[in-house]
């Protein structure tokens, strides 16, 4: 069980990594959001679960943990996204499609 919880740490830190480099790399403020939110939840997900099942007497306190961030990261990002938008920060040059000009409601 030991071995199993080292190959999901492993994972999820890979996934870590992952979404580090997509921050890095993407050209604006919502790209960079989007891999960030999307590999880091995945990422902390798996890391927290492998160490709960190296220790298990912690893993119903790692599930209350994963449950936390599986709420909050996503809700957090679109938090960052929205205050974004509304502070006038615009999309890169390369972006093709705005769908938040679609809609009728939104103010600038």
């Amino acid at each position: 069980m030991h071995i199993f919880g080292v190959i999901i740490t492993g994972i999820g830190a890979l996934f870590l990594f992952i979404g580090s480099l997509g921050v890095f790399r993407m050209p604006d403020v919502y790209n960079r959001v989007q891999a960030g939110t999307k590999c880091t939840t995945l990422g902390s997900f798996l890391t927290i679960i492998g160490v709960g099942i190296m220790q298990p007497e912690w893993f119903w306190k790692t599930l209350i943990i994963v449950v936390f961030v599986l709420i909050s990261n996503p809700v957090s990002s679109h938090a960052l996204g929205r205050a974004s938008r509304k502070s006038g920060i615009s999309l890169c040059d390369k972006s093709i499609v705005d769908k938040t000009k679609e809609f009728k409601g939104y103010q600038e």
